[in-house]
Protein backbone atom coordinates (compact mmCIF):
# COMPACT_ATOMS: atom_id res chain seq x y z
CA UNK A 1 0.00 0.00 0.00
CA UNK A 2 1.38 3.71 -1.16
CA UNK A 3 0.33 5.20 2.24
CA UNK A 4 1.29 2.89 4.60
CA UNK A 5 3.60 4.81 7.14
CA UNK A 6 1.57 8.28 6.37
CA UNK A 7 -0.83 10.76 8.51
CA UNK A 8 -2.80 12.45 6.42
CA UNK A 9 -5.46 14.64 7.87
CA UNK A 10 -8.92 14.31 6.57
CA UNK A 11 -11.46 16.92 7.30
CA UNK A 12 -15.43 15.47 7.02
CA UNK A 13 -18.41 17.13 7.47
CA UNK A 14 -22.22 15.30 7.42
CA UNK A 15 -24.35 16.72 4.65
CA UNK A 16 -27.85 16.86 5.96
CA UNK A 17 -29.77 16.70 3.02
CA UNK A 18 -27.87 12.94 1.49
CA UNK A 19 -26.60 12.36 5.32
CA UNK A 20 -23.23 10.88 3.41
CA UNK A 21 -20.23 12.45 4.74
CA UNK A 22 -17.63 14.77 2.86
CA UNK A 23 -14.25 15.01 2.80
CA UNK A 24 -10.63 15.97 1.61
CA UNK A 25 -7.00 15.92 1.93
CA UNK A 26 -5.05 18.52 3.63
CA UNK A 27 -2.31 19.89 0.74
CA UNK A 28 -3.65 17.30 -2.42
CA UNK A 29 -5.98 19.58 -4.70
CA UNK A 30 -9.14 17.74 -5.71
CA UNK A 31 -8.61 15.04 -3.38
CA UNK A 32 -11.90 14.59 -1.88
CA UNK A 33 -14.44 11.76 -1.63
CA UNK A 34 -17.57 10.83 0.12
CA UNK A 35 -19.13 7.27 2.00
CA UNK A 36 -22.10 6.25 3.94
CA UNK A 37 -19.79 5.86 6.93
CA UNK A 38 -17.00 7.78 7.89
CA UNK A 39 -15.03 4.26 7.47
CA UNK A 40 -16.53 4.26 3.66
CA UNK A 41 -15.04 7.64 3.38
CA UNK A 42 -11.74 7.24 4.91
CA UNK A 43 -10.96 4.11 2.45
CA UNK A 44 -12.77 5.69 -0.26
CA UNK A 45 -9.82 8.79 0.35
CA UNK A 46 -7.38 6.25 0.74
CA UNK A 47 -7.92 5.24 -2.62
CA UNK A 48 -8.21 8.46 -3.78
CA UNK A 49 -4.37 9.53 -2.13
CA UNK A 50 -3.08 6.36 -3.91
CA UNK A 51 -4.20 7.17 -6.71
CA UNK A 52 -2.54 10.63 -6.78
CA UNK A 53 0.48 9.35 -5.25
CA UNK A 54 1.20 6.82 -8.46
CA UNK A 55 0.45 9.56 -10.84
CA UNK A 56 2.99 11.60 -9.21
CA UNK A 57 5.03 8.93 -8.76
CA UNK A 58 4.79 8.54 -12.36
CA UNK A 59 4.95 12.32 -13.50
CA UNK A 60 8.21 11.48 -11.19
CA UNK A 61 9.87 8.98 -12.63
CA UNK A 62 9.10 10.53 -16.22
CA UNK A 63 10.82 13.98 -15.39
CA UNK A 64 14.40 11.56 -14.49
CA UNK A 65 13.91 9.52 -17.48
CA UNK A 66 13.36 12.27 -19.85
CA UNK A 67 16.97 13.54 -18.49
CA UNK A 68 17.88 9.81 -19.44
CA UNK A 69 16.32 9.91 -22.57
CA UNK A 70 13.65 7.55 -21.44
CA UNK A 71 10.10 8.01 -21.14
CA UNK A 72 7.44 5.35 -18.58
CA UNK A 73 3.85 4.56 -18.73
CA UNK A 74 1.12 3.75 -16.66
CA UNK A 75 0.57 0.59 -16.92
CA UNK A 76 -3.25 0.65 -15.83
Amino acid sequence: MLTAGYAYALPAKRDPDTKFYIGYVLGFPGAHSQGETLDELQENLREVIEMLLEELSLQTRNAIAQLQGTTFTNPN
